[in-house]
């Protein structure tokens, strides 16, 4: 495993052109914006949704991190592989939504601890 320090993952996450990539849209939200188009909400449309954000050729280049709603750490890939791991594999940092909405410190602990930052 590689394990990163405090700073080299919070100047990653910082990057100049990158950003996070707030996926942390609630069921009802989607829900929504869903049937503005016609589209059904169901876990299947949700899970391609969100698929779709994170593999869409060249994201990488953009999204240094992700906030995710619960749903969203649970699902998993068309493939099988689940979604958390699809944004590690293309070196995206992921946090679940409640840890970004404590505090400031706790979202870099969380980025951290989830790119194998080990103290």
């Amino acid at each position: 495993m590689m394990s990163h320090d405090l700073g080299s993952v919070a100047a990653g996450l910082v990057a100049d052109g990158k950003g996070i990539l707030a996926a942390d849209e609630s069921i009802a939200t989607l829900t929504r914006r869903f049937d503005k188009l016609g589209i059904p909400s169901t876990e299947q449309s949700r899970r391609a949704y969100r698929e779709m954000l994170f593999t869409t050729s060249g994201a990488a280049e953009f999204i240094s991190g992700a906030i995710l709603y619960d749903e969203t750490i649970r699902q998993k890939s068309l493939g099988g592989t689940p979604l958390v791991q699809v944004l590690s594999s293309i070196e995206i940092s992921e946090s679940d939504e409640a840890d970004f909405r404590t505090s400031s410190t706790s979202t870099i602990i969380s980025a951290i601890s989830k790119s194998e930052f080990r103290t």
